[in-house]
């Protein structure tokens, strides 16, 4: 008696599932060379319904996503000190560093190597799973604390500075 044909609700979830694959993959192996039309294969959606999607779903693009996590893994080596922010860009997955340097301007509000300066200081006797939490950009922009504020003293977004 069952229908061959799938409710919208069953449709919705597949496309989820689908898409959290998308982003568990972005998640792992973001060091390596992936773009939106490899991403679609594996999950048998087309480039274009996939961005649509994933933009829906999670308010990126897919694109946007995986540079916002290798800036993410980026702000970690360069917090180490023992890399270059030339060796950090390659580290990460990206392939060109005046595009890296953009967008970790973008997210974080600094320079990689002002960052890389800055951070040395914030974060010097901080143990590493705070300074992580502290330090992670953020992809949300409505989000109640912004990067720079949690950097320079955690103020929130849109209060009085003290």
């Amino acid at each position: 008696m069952g229908s061959s044909h799938s409710t919208p609700e069953e449709q919705r979830l597949r496309t989820l599932v689908a898409l959290r694959r998308v982003r568990d993959r972005m998640d792992r192996e973001y060091a390596q060379p992936l773009d939106v039309e490899a991403l679609a294969r594996g999950v048998h959606m087309s480039a274009g319904h996939l961005s649509r999607e994933f933009k829906t779903a999670y308010g990126e693009s897919p694109y946007g996503y995986l540079m916002t996590r290798r800036i993410e893994r980026a702000m970690a080596l360069l917090r180490r000190g023992d890399l270059s922010v030339t060796e950090v860009c390659f580290t990460v997955g990206c392939s060109s560093l005046g595009t890296f340097s953009t967008r970790f301007t973008e997210l974080v509000g600094m320079s990689p190597s002002a960052y890389r300066r800055q951070a040395a200081d914030a974060t010097a006797g901080m143990p590493s799973c705070v300074a992580k939490q502290v330090t992670r950009p953020l992809r949300n922009r409505m989000a109640p604390f912004s990067l720079a504020a949690a950097v320079n003293g955690a103020v929130p977004a849109g209060e009085p500075q003290p």
